[in-house]
C-alpha cells in the first residue's frame, strides 16, 4: 500500500479511528462505517477505507463488507500477553534506573512525579482518555530511563495495547483509578530510593490489580 503523507486525507482517518480505538471512545464489539467517519471528518469515502485496511492490518478493526467496520475486542490472552511482557520489561528498566547518577535520577523523579499528580487530575476531571495516555507515558519514561534500546523499542510496541487496556479498565470500573495512581506514588518512592527489590514487589503488584480488571 502506498504510503502516505501525515497530512493526508487516509492519515488523518486513520488517525481518528484509531484514536478513538485506543482512548476507548470506540470500545470493543462497537460497529462503525466509512460513512459515519467521512461525514465526521469532511472528507470522501475513499482514505477511509484505506484507514480502515490500515487498522484491519494491525488487528483493531474487522472489517464487513456492506456492514462495517466492527472495532475488535481485547481478548483475555492478549492482556496476559501484554501484562506479563511489561512487568519483564519494566522490572528490568528499573535496574538500569537505579544506576543513573543522581542528577539523572532526581529529574526523572520530578517528572514521573508530575505525572502522577496530572493523572490525580484526569481521574478527578473523570477524563478516562487523558488518564489512559498519562499512564502509558508513565511506563515510556520508566523503560526509556533503563537504557536499553532494543527493550525501549519493544515496549513502545506495547504502548497502544497498554492504553487501549487501561482505558477499557478504567471506564468498565472507574473506581479502580484512585489505586492505580497510587500505585504509580509508590514505584516513584522505590525508584527514588534505588530498591529495586521493593519496585519489583511493586511493579507486580501494580499489573495484578490491572489484570484483576481486565
Amino acid at each position: 500500500m502506498p504510503r502516505t503523507t501525515s497530512g493526508s486525507a487516509t492519515e488523518q482517518a486513520y488517525r481518528h479511528v484509531k484514536r478513538h480505538v485506543l482512548d476507548g471512545s470506540l470500545p470493543g464489539g462497537t460497529m462503525t462505517s466509512e460513512g459515519e467517519i467521512a461525514e465526521e471528518l469532511g472528507v470522501s469515502r475513499t482514505p477511509v477505507r484505506e484507514a480502515f485496511l490500515r487498522l484491519e492490518a494491525e488487528g483493531l478493526l474487522r472489517l464487513y463488507p456492506k456492514r462495517g467496520a466492527l472495532v475488535v475486542p481485547i481478548a483475555p490472552g492478549e492482556v496476559d500477553d501484554v501484562l506479563d511482557a511489561r512487568l519483564l520489561v519494566e522490572t528490568h528498566a528499573a535496574l538500569g534506573v537505579a544506576r543513573l547518577p543522581d542528577s539523572e535520577l532526581t529529574a526523572l523523579v520530578a517528572l514521573l512525579r508530575d505525572l502522577v499528580v496530572a493523572q490525580e487530575a484526569a481521574v478527578a476531571d473523570r477524563d478516562v482518555a487523558e488518564y489512559a495516555t498519562l499512564d502509558a507515558r508513565f511506563h515510556a519514561e520508566i523503560v526509556a530511563a533503563g537504557g536499553n534500546d532494543l527493550l525501549t523499542a519493544f515496549h513502545t510496541s506495547l504502548r497502544e495495547r497498554q492504553q487501549r487496556m487501561v482505558a477499557h479498565s478504567v471506564r468498565w470500573n472507574e473506581s479502580r483509578a484512585a489505586t492505580f495512581v497510587a500505585g504509580h506514588r509508590a514505584l516513584v518512592d522505590a525508584l527514588e530510593a534505588r530498591d529495586t527489590r521493593t519496585y519489583k514487589r511493586r511493579i507486580q503488584r501494580h499489573l495484578d490489580d490491572a489484570r484483576t480488571g481486565l
